[in-house]
C-alpha cells in the first residue's frame, strides 16, 4: 500500500492521503454516499490541513455549516500576487469526494485562470476530479496556479 499518492493533476505529492483508500477518477460509491461519511471525511481533511504545516494556505468550516468552508491563499512567492491575500469559498455537494466541491474567489482576482465572476478554470475542479484530492492539495494548485497562469486552461 502506498504512504503517498501523486495527486492526478498538476504533480502535488500528499503524503496526508495515506488514510485515503485507493478510488480512481470517476469512481462511484457501490452506495449512495451518506452525510455522515462526507461529514467524517470533512472532519479528517481538516485535520490533514490543520497539520500539514504548509506555508500561505488554510480552510475552516464557515459557522457550524461543514459542507460550507472559507479559504485564504497568500505568499504566491515571486509573483505578482506575493503579498495579496486572496479569500475563497469551498462548496462540497451530498457527493463528496465523489463530485467536486464548488471553489470561488471571493475577493477580485485578476487572473488568467479566474473569470470575472470569481470561479476558478482548472479542469480538475470539473471534468478531471479525483476522489483521491483534498482541500488541501486544491488549495496548493490554486497557490501555485497564482503564480504559473495557464491562458489555454
Amino acid at each position: 500500500m502506498f504512504t503517498e499518492f501523486l495527486c492526478p493533476w498538476q504533480g502535488l505529492r500528499d503524503p496526508a492521503a495515506s488514510s485515503v483508500t485507493a478510488a480512481g477518477k470517476g469512481d462511484e460509491p457501490s452506495r449512495g454516499t451518506s452525510p455522515g461519511s462526507v461529514g467524517k471525511r470533512l472532519q479528517q481533511e481538516l485535520m490533514n490541513l490543520m497539520r500539514s504545516g504548509d506555508k500561505g494556505i488554510s480552510a475552516f468550516p464557515e459557522s457550524d455549516d461543514l459542507f460550507k468552508w472559507v479559504g485564504t491563499i497568500h505568499r504566491a512567492a515571486g509573483t505578482v500576487y506575493e503579498d495579496l491575500r486572496y479569500k475563497l469559498s469551498l462548496e462540497f455537494p451530498s457527493g463528496y469526494p465523489y463530485k467536486a466541491p464548488t471553489v470561488k474567489f471571493l475577493i477580485p482576482c485578476y487572473h488568467p485562470s479566474v473569470d470575472m465572476q470569481g470561479n476558478i478554470c482548472p479542469d480538475i475542479l470539473k471534468d478531471k476530479w479525483s476522489a483521491l484530492c483534498e482541500v488541501r492539495t486544491i488549495l496548493l494548485l490554486i497557490q501555485r496556479l497564482l503564480g504559473e497562469p495557464n491562458i489555454h486552461w
